[in-house]
């Protein structure tokens, strides 16, 4: 869960919107929506943060952690945990 809120906060960071940004043209309110509330970078987030990770250990469960890089981050993660 480390990791996770780790690539939350990194995507956030680098996707702010600029000052005057518009959604193609559409309304002001739906801008606010989506740049505002930070509504487009939560599902930007969900979208590349997390699912793909998500639907791969499913997949492969064993697989996803049968490699060095992913068994590191897990006992790094166990550690942060207790």
């Amino acid at each position: 869960q480390f990791g996770v809120i780790f690539v939350v906060f990194c995507i956030n960071l680098s996707g702010a919107p600029i000052a005057d940004a518009e959604l193609w043209g559409l309304p002001e309110i739906v801008g606010q929506i989506f740049f505002g509330t930070g509504f487009a970078m939560i599902l930007f987030t969900c979208m590349v943060g997390q699912l793909n990770t998500q639907v791969n250990a499913s997949i492969c469960m064993v697989d996803f952690i049968n490699n060095y890089i992913s068994l590191f981050t897990f006992w790094c993660c166990m550690v942060v945990e207790f």
